[in-house]
């Protein structure tokens, strides 16, 4: 542990497994307190690996679309933890499909998940970094969100939605301290992706597609995203603000 995150206060998002997971891990690593979130119970064993660490950690079971849940999840963090420090908004929801074909459902799915679970996390999360004197909201955004591609028009659209957040809020929230950056991950081999591995015809097909697009020709791990997440979080980024760090292999 090199202590990069030691005595920051921590809340994290969508911790299950993938991103989320890796994240968590390598912040109880780096020296942070955690809470951990998600509506899948999972994330339980999540915290408990993060214990194991040697950090403090807890998981609160939250629907990041729900109002009461998100304020909830953030109270009880600044409670358990003595206040909150950062916050990393990595829930997520991925689907596929043609816009012509595309279900009406799945868009405001995508929409209720993606960006709004990151309006929610600041409406509720700011307060406390502010009482905190300041601090840093890390936001996963998406390659997608900066490039689009065929099947991923509703996908890219909440991404897109994340960025331009982030950037808004960055510059409102300058004035308290508080940071707020995005996270843009290219093709990461997590089951996250099924969605658009389906729609592309199956994974031989995907791996064309890596091969042909990602000039370092292979997809990452969550591992090497989580290594942004901690460069975001933790003071190594203090003068930075309002920036969409892509990590994608060289795609962009």
């Amino acid at each position: 542990m090199s202590g990069r995150l030691e005595g920051k206060r921590v809340v994290i998002t969508g911790t299950a497994a993938n991103i989320g997971k890796a994240t968590a891990l390598l912040f109880a690593r780096e020296g942070a307190s955690l809470v951990v979130a998600d509506l899948d119970e999972r994330a339980q064993q999540t915290a408990d690996d993060a214990a194991a660490q040697g950090a403090q950690a807890s998981f609160v079971r939250t629907d990041v679309t729900s109002s009461d849940d998100m304020k909830r999840l953030m109270d009880a963090a600044a409670e358990a933890m003595g206040g909150i420090d950062v916050i990393v908004n990595n829930a997520g929801l991925q689907r596929s499909g043609r816009v012509t074909d595309f279900a009406e459902d799945d868009w405001d799915a995508l929409m209720r998940v993606n960006p709004r679970s990151c309006f929610l996390s600041a409406k509720f999360g700011v307060p406390h970094l502010r009482h905190s004197g300041g601090g840093a909201i890390v936001n996963t955004a998406s390659l997608a969100g900066v490039k689009g591609g065929p099947g991923m028009t509703a996908y890219s659209a909440s991404k897109g939605a994340i960025i331009a957040f982030t950037k808004a809020l960055a510059a409102e929230l300058a004035p308290d301290r508080i940071r707020v950056n995005a996270i843009c991950p290219g093709w990461i081999d997590t089951p996250f992706n099924q969605p658009a591995i389906d729609f592309m015809g199956g994974r031989d097909q995907q791996a064309k597609v890596i091969e042909a697009v990602v000039p370092m020709n292979r997809q990452g791990v969550p591992e090497e995203v989580a290594d942004g997440m901690v460069f975001l979080a933790s003071d190594m980024s203090s003068y930075m603000t309002g920036q969409a760090l892509i990590i994608d292999g060289g795609v962009y």
